[in-house]
């Protein structure tokens, strides 16, 4: 009788111990508040504060900041190359432990500051625009890429363009881009270039320079002598979301009726649905730049904290247009979408 109970006690001490280890084990994996708190963050929006999917991406950094609880000093760089390179160099020497950037500079100049970054300790990730072989050699210590693969993302609109707008050998179109720039960013516009070169157009091209690249109401003179100088141009497409989102200013401008010409280009904003409302805007491909934001903050902290390696996320995976606007357009108020 008495070893009988004691059995019995031994059984019920062991199940007690089995609920104790799986409680013990159930909290050490619940959900924490501000995980990354402590960690130090440099975070690029790209384009000058407020301005048109610049302030996308910093709200999605200013979210992830939020849920977080990383700090986050934010360098706007007016989408110049050569000040992001500064301003990157200038975040390495405040020792942070990681750097959400562009890959503007293109590898040649921009490689030797990852170097550095992983050899002191900061974890660098790229955002909108690729350093692919920087990324191969050091994504197993948390070097990644949020954004699109650039070249078939441009090759993609122009295709798609081409076909909605039964463009036919021979026709004219405007490709108005940054095929000069380093790297992956320039990728793009030849994307676009080579759907309407394989189409057969004739490919008018323009590269945009460094005052429209930062403020899109100065290339209204340009694009209203473009059109004027080549009569007929079937198909727009702006390779920039500044210029895209001011497409029914130059389309005035230049005395042109909503679909006359076919306009296509990249990134949503408040003012790129409205032209797609108005009838201007025909087509267009959403990057989601917060996703460009948010998740590297998070790829940074999962990394400082946990080891994990870089994540590698394709986020231009849909066109707006007419028939889809609506339900995109309250998010582009919100500089969300």
């Amino acid at each position: 009788m008495l070893i009988h109970r004691a059995r019995e006690a031994g059984f019920a001490v062991g199940v007690a111990l089995i609920v104790s280890v799986a409680a013990t084990s159930a909290y050490a994996t619940d959900p924490t508040p501000k995980w990354c708190q402590g960690v130090k963050i440099a975070a690029f929006p790209g384009g000058p504060q407020g301005g048109v999917f610049a302030n996308n991406v910093y709200n999605g950094f200013k979210q992830a900041e939020l849920d977080l609880g990383p700090s986050v000093t934010y360098y706007f760089s007016d989408w110049d190359p050569n000040k992001m390179l500064t301003q990157i160099q200038q975040a390495l020497a405040t020792k942070v432990d990681g750097i959400a950037t562009y890959g503007f500079g293109g590898e040649a100049a921009t490689a030797p500051m990852v170097d550095q970054a992983f050899a002191q300790g900061t974890i660098f990730t790229t955002l909108n625009t690729s350093l692919p072989e920087s990324q191969k050699k050091y994504s197993a210590k948390g070097f990644g890429y949020v954004g699109a693969p650039n070249y078939a993302a441009g090759f993609a609109l122009g295709a798609e363009a081409a076909k909605r707008a039964d463009l036919k050998a021979g026709d004219k179109v405007f490709v108005w881009g940054l095929k000069g720039q380093g790297g992956d960013r320039g990728q793009r516009t030849v994307g676009v270039i080579d759907a309407f070169t394989k189409a057969g157009a004739k490919v008018i091209y323009q590269e945009i320079d460094s005052a429209t690249n930062a403020d899109p109401n100065a290339g209204t003179a340009t694009f209203v002598g473009v059109m004027g100088a080549n009569p007929g141009i079937k198909i727009v497409v702006t390779d920039h979301g500044g210029l895209t989102s001011n497409v029914g200013v130059y389309a005035r401008a230049a005395s042109l009726k909503p679909g006359q010409v076919f306009f296509a280009g990249f990134d949503m904003s408040p003012n790129t649905a409205q032209a797609v409302k108005e009838g201007y805007q025909n087509l267009v491909i959403d990057q989601q730049p917060y996703l460009q934001g948010y998740l590297p903050i998070l790829n940074i902290c999962l990394t400082k904290k946990f080891g994990f390696s870089g994540l590698d996320v394709n986020t231009a995976g849909a066109f707006v247009d007419s028939s889809n606007v609506d339900a995109v357009a309250p998010l582009a108020a919100k500089e969300i979408r």
